[in-house]
């Protein structure tokens, strides 16, 4: 077993290259041995469900994952049943053996913002270190004015969580491609390529079983992880 897994959730609708630059910059900042990938069945923040199947979620993330080093896909939430909280996820790892502060739980900034809205807060931040990437339009010190009460937790990557007997907040602060779901939605609904957004696999696969297309962008918000 590795001593640090990072534990990449979300909806993935469809997973694109920021997602990807995260995942890469987070493996670097904390020496995770690996990144597990854990797209949602049924995020529970989303007004309506995805605008793809949890399967072809799955089906493009493996794409896009394919032939990445320290990168593995769980099916974690797909074959869960009911809504797909980030506390029973951690908790499943657990089960296999990993301690809490083995485990990294990689999110954005714009996610973190909403944590105090999220299942079981704040004994959720119990379960895992919360590894948080800054992205490009959203302030890490926005993101804590709104939970003022976690900056204590908040320490530098150079840290060793793993030594250290609890549980933290990890900043990363890191260019990825400002890239969002919602735009690829809407260039795919406009007929218009996504070969810079996306990795050629998943844009193949997305054309070739024609998804997205049509969209009607009023189904929610583009939410990566939430709850």
């Amino acid at each position: 077993m590795t001593r640090r897994l990072g534990v990449f959730g979300g909806t993935f609708d469809p997973v694109h290259h920021g997602h990807l630059d995260a995942a890469r910059a987070a493996r670097s900042a904390l020496a995770l041995e690996e990144i597990v990938f854990v797209p949602s069945k049924d995020p529970p923040h989303r007004s309506l469900v995805p605008h793809a199947t949890a399967f072809q979620r799955f089906a493009l993330t493996a794409l896009a994952i394919n032939g990445l080093d320290g990168c593995r896909l769980s099916e974690a939430e797909l074959v869960r049943d009911g809504r797909s909280y980030t506390s029973d996820t951690l908790r499943q790892f657990h089960a296999l053996g990993w301690a809490p502060r083995q485990l990294f739980f990689i999110l954005g900034a714009d996610a973190f913002a909403e944590i105090a809205t999220w299942r079981e807060y704040p004994a959720v931040l119990e379960l895992a270190h919360f590894l948080v990437i800054a992205r490009p339009g959203t302030a890490m010190e926005t993101a804590l004015s709104r939970n003022p009460e976690l900056r204590p937790r908040v320490s530098p990557p150079s840290m060793d969580p793993v030594k250290d007997g609890i549980t933290g907040i990890f900043v990363v602060e890191a260019t990825t491609r400002d890239v969002s779901s919602t735009t690829i939605r809407e260039r795919l609904a406009a007929g218009h390529g996504i070969d810079d957004l996306v990795p050629s696999a998943v844009a193949r696969h997305i054309v070739a079983h024609h998804l997205y297309e049509m969209e009607n962008e009023l189904h929610g918000e583009d939410e990566d992880r939430q709850g």
